[in-house]
């Protein structure tokens, strides 16, 4: 698979769509074998390859640096877990995953809300699908939880006067996870692997909407 040949949106869909329930690659092989990309177009599809590959590490990365900048602060802590859910809200196996076990735990206490939880029926016409996949949370659409998870880390960020100190740690993160995607060498399982298969048929579902 030529990652070349992969738009930014095309990852972004993949990355949205893909389950990201699979356990992060191990450590060694995370922090294997790094050299500098020789031109542009490697370094993009090496940058592409590794970001969906390590997709987990990243993740992990990134919160664990924003986790060890608020170690001092319960309320920032609190904070970085609530921008995590909105962030993995955006990825649709765990919004669906979500959704279906507040909605099961809910069921046990009152079938009456539980029923109201339900996704509004999406009719199919003629067997086309909409522009776009519309995905529910608890009956409501996805944006609603991200919109409030986001507004409540805001909050508490702002409350525990951590912001500044989360945005630096954002900034590490980010540029570590670049740095880490730019240089590290895409090995024979990156490129070898079923994941490929897996971003094929994910692409392939994403470009059909």
């Amino acid at each position: 698979m030529d990652w070349g040949t992969v738009t930014a949106e095309d990852l972004i869909g993949a990355l949205r769509e893909v389950d990201w329930s699979t356990p992060p690659r191990p450590v060694n092989e995370f922090f294997s074998k790094f050299t500098i990309p020789r031109s542009y177009p490697k370094w993009d599809s090496r940058f592409k390859c590794n970001l969906y590959y390590y997709r987990s590490n990243y993740f992990i990365l990134i919160m664990l640096a924003l986790g060890v900048a608020c170690i001092t602060r319960p309320m920032a802590i609190v904070a970085t877990a609530l921008t995590a859910l909105s962030i993995a809200f955006l990825n649709d196996s765990f919004a669906a995953t979500f959704s279906e076990k507040v909605t099961r735990t809910v069921r046990k206490v009152s079938p009456h809300w539980a029923a109201k939880m339900r996704p509004p029926h999406m009719p199919v016409i003629r067997g086309r699908p909409s522009a776009k996949k519309s995905v529910y949370i608890c009956g409501q659409p996805r944006g609603v939880f991200v919109f409030l998870f986001s507004a409540a880390s805001f909050i508490l960020w702002f409350t525990s006067s951590s912001l500044w100190t989360v945005l630096w740690a954002l900034g590490i993160g980010l540029l570590v996870t670049v740095l880490h995607a730019s240089a590290r060498t895409p090995n024979l399982k990156a490129r070898l692997n079923t994941f490929r298969e897996e971003f094929r048929q994910v692409w392939r579902n994403y470009s059909e909407l």
